[in-house]
């Protein structure tokens, strides 16, 4: 139950910065963008600099990510054997196992066991918080997976993958975009547009499958403020984290109710800090930066918000956000919210240079089920739940568990998802 929409796409101002308690930023898909026009929100976009850099962590400083593959051949970023490993790719062939393989050994498979460390295991960090070690290539990268199965090289995969888009489609680069006063501009517009249609302070009791007339219903029952009520509907979509929607559909259809039930969420703390430019000996100039496990650090990563968005901190102060938890690490949000505030700002604090004892904004925000693992066998889960929804086209699913936890993934599944009921109702 909540009074506002958009789930953890929260963002909100205090003491003068604008915090984003859930997602940072968000690619600009052209689906997205398009439904930006529609809702008349197209011009509060802010887009992220071009080409900030990223850094890792590495033998205790914080190291520039190499953004071509040039750049990255000629970096002292990993090995020679690292980098023979890449050109093995580039002019060899292998093939991926029969069975689902994960990432960690995908990579010491393919590459070095210090690619993993140094580049892949952080970037699984800031995508999933995932453990490598458990979650399985071909669901949460399946790109690399198929550009192995169709050429027998990762590197000669995507390039053939990369030509056999669009012209347009080439010169489209990912962009990193918010919005002037935050994320939740996104969802509020939603909202809006919904207008009564959408019920807030609601709670959905039950879902029940019923015949009526020739079309398969579904009776829900919601509890609200002012009693409960029940709603028929022709087409259900659950929009719910796994667990709820496991519970919802419990006797709608034991299968999809199982299945639904296995996929587990990793939990995240949101760690926001505030501290006078003056006291930052670090330029801040970029993205943020990862961690590899392997250093020791309980900060999985931090995203340096005032600079990449406008207004997101007071003038002559910066707004830093980081990640503490994670597959890895589950038992950190046990800990109470100054206790990770601390320890936060400890760890950053020789990174980015803070002469401050103690940052002048803190504020913690704590999720036990913050983004979806991708684990070993998660094809096998999803393939069971299409199968059975195959026999109740009726019932929808949307969630960052099923094609990418990305917010332009969600929207994508949303839009298909209607679409399917449109073609469904013309019948």
């Amino acid at each position: 139950m909540s009074d506002r929409a958009g789930g953890v796409i929260r963002s909100e101002r205090l003491d003068g910065y604008l915090l984003e308690l859930g997602p940072q930023s968000f690619s600009g898909t052209a689906q997205m963008l398009q439904l930006f026009d529609e809702l008349g929100i197209r011009e509060q976009v802010v887009q992220a600099p071009a080409g900030a850099p990223r850094y890792v962590l590495i033998d205790g400083k914080l190291q520039k990510v190499p953004m071509s593959p040039p750049a990255f051949l000629a970096s002292g970023f990993v090995g020679l054997g690292t980098k023979f490993a890449l050109l093995r790719d580039a002019i060899g062939t292998s093939a991926p196992p029969d069975d689902d393989e994960s990432i960690a050994n995908f990579v010491r498979r393919k590459f070095s066991a210090q690619m993993l460390d140094r580049l892949v295991g952080p970037f699984v960090s800031g995508v999933y918080a995932g453990d490598p070690e458990k979650l399985s290539l071909r669901s949460a990268f399946p790109m690399l997976h198929d550009a192995e199965k169709r050429k027998g090289s990762v590197i000669r995969g995507m390039i053939s993958k990369a030509k056999e888009r669009k012209p347009d489609q080439r010169r489209q680069r990912p962009t990193l975009l918010s919005f002037c006063e935050g994320n939740r501009t996104f969802p509020d517009a939603l909202a809006a547009k919904l207008g009564d249609r959408l019920h807030l302070n609601a709670v959905v009791r039950s879902v029940v499958s019923e015949i009526s007339g020739s079309t398969p219903a579904f009776l829900v029952a919601i509890q609200t403020a002012t009693g409960q009520e029940s709603i028929t509907a022709d087409h259900l979509i659950l929009a719910t984290q796994t667990n709820i929607a496991a519970t919802l559909v419990r006797d709608i259809d034991p299968t999809i109710s199982d299945r639904l039930a296995e996929i587990e969420f990793a939990p995240i703390a949101v760690v926001s800090l505030g501290y006078p430019k003056s006291e930052i000996g670090n330029s801040l100039d970029g993205f943020g930066f990862l961690v590899p496990r392997s250093a020791g650090v309980r900060t999985l990563g931090a995203v340096w918000n005032s600079s990449l968005f406008p207004n997101r901190a007071p003038d002559g102060h910066a707004l830093v956000t980081s990640f503490i938890g994670g597959a890895t690490d589950p038992n950190a949000i046990q800990l109470r919210p100054d206790e990770l505030a601390t320890i936060v700002h400890k760890e950053i604090s020789p990174l980015l240079k803070i002469r401050s004892a103690a940052p002048v904004f803190s504020n913690v925000s704590i999720y036990q089920r913050a983004l979806p693992q991708y684990n070993l066998g998660h094809s096998a889960r999803l393939s069971a739940i299409d199968e059975a929804r195959k026999s109740r086209p009726h019932l929808h699913l949307i969630g960052n568990y099923l094609r990418g936890p990305a917010i332009g993934s969600c929207v994508e599944q949303a839009l298909d998802a209607a679409d399917q009921i449109i073609r469904l109702q013309n019948r």
